[in-house]
């Protein structure tokens, strides 16, 4: 493919990192991800609310640790082999999200992105920015700063912070 297709081509569509929590399949777009890496130990942070497991030290930079699962009020489940940390950054602040498995980097066209289903006034779903259809499966690509409040990402990076300056 020549450059000029190449850029028409990544204008058309989105590249974004699936992943799995249960049998639901997510994405995030791919720019926002610094890195994905194995399942690793997280310290424990006092007083944090459930679903903010700890914090880990990567090269050096402490990152708070949110397990998806927790936050989307699903039951927690065991670390295993495939469970993987995402660590994105939102409003300057590196945030690791535990999956329980990455499945792909995929290119989406924009055409193939839809609006989230809307529930009614009594469900919150402005944390899904779209859906696409991928073959049999339905992908809810996700807005990982509208999953919290505004006060729960002060919160984070309050953690960040403050462990960070220890």
């Amino acid at each position: 493919m020549n450059e000029e297709g190449k850029r028409e081509l990544n204008q058309d569509s989105s590249r974004f990192l699936t992943f799995f929590i249960d049998d639901e399949q997510y994405g995030l777009n791919i720019s926002h991800v610094k890195e994905i890496i194995a399942s690793m130990n997280i310290t424990n942070v006092p007083k944090t609310p459930d679903y903010i497991k700890g914090v880990i030290n990567l090269r050096g930079a402490v990152i708070p640790i949110v397990d998806v699962r927790l936050k989307f009020g699903m039951d927690e489940r065991a670390y295993d082999i495939n469970t993987a940390i995402i660590i994105n950054e939102i409003d300057n602040v590196s945030i690791g999200f535990i999956v329980d498995r990455v499945e792909d980097v995929l290119s989406i066209k924009h055409s193939e992105l839809t609006e989230p289903p809307k529930f009614g006034t009594n469900v919150d779903t402005s944390f899904i920015e779209s859906v696409a259809q991928i073959n049999e499966n339905v992908v809810m690509v996700l807005n990982l700063k509208k999953i919290f409040e505004q006060s729960e990402l002060v919160d984070i990076s309050n953690i960040e912070k403050s462990e960070n300056d220890n």
